[in-house]
């Protein structure tokens, strides 16, 4: 999605648009490498308006996505919904070597040059924070036996299971002396 920055005023903008996976090279090479799988376009809701010296954007992005749990390995849905501000300033040359420090709002801001704004980048960028680093079908996952392998929420497993693992089970007759 761009804008043009010229017929920009106070007076706030309402866009709305539904956009393909694809036109985000970041969340389609997540697609491709099969990390998760979307499942619609991108739902994208922003309210753009002029303020002083910069351009506030607001904006709300919303999307299904298919993962695999990374306890159970099962297929689940899910909902993503972000929802951000982002202040765009015109490019201003700051010589690289110069030390700045930065506001909360420099945290929150981009900069862009000549008479249009895409949001591609930052759109991507909220979307992909919104993704789980170690997807869960449901916080009560109970995974996979470690021996076997079934499915521990579906039933229990016939596996003999003590209450240490493998890795410290050459600890399991030491003991201490005060």
């Amino acid at each position: 999605m761009k804008i043009r920055v010229e017929g920009l005023s106070d007076t706030p903008l309402h866009l709305m648009a539904r956009e393909p996976v694809s036109d985000f090279p970041a969340l389609a090479k997540l697609d491709e490498d099969g990390e998760c799988r979307f499942l619609c376009p991108l739902h994208l809701d922003f309210t753009i308006a002029r303020e002083f010296d910069h351009i506030r954007a607001h904006g709300h992005v919303d999307t299904k996505v298919r993962f695999t749990c990374s306890r159970c390995l099962a297929e689940y849905d899910a909902e993503l919904c972000t929802e951000f501000t982002i202040f765009y300033s015109k490019t201003s040359r700051v010589p690289v070597e110069e030390e700045i420090a930065l506001s909360e709002e420099d945290l929150v801001s981009v900069s862009y040059e000549g008479d249009t704004i895409d949001f591609t980048n930052e759109v991507a960028e909220q979307v992909l924070m919104e993704i789980p680093l170690k997807p869960l079908c449901s916080e009560e996952c109970k995974g996979l036996c470690s021996t076997c392998g079934t499915d521990l929420n579906s039933g229990e497993c016939e596996c003999a299971r003590s209450g240490a693992g493998f890795t410290f089970s050459a600890l399991k007759d030491v003991t201490v002396k005060k």
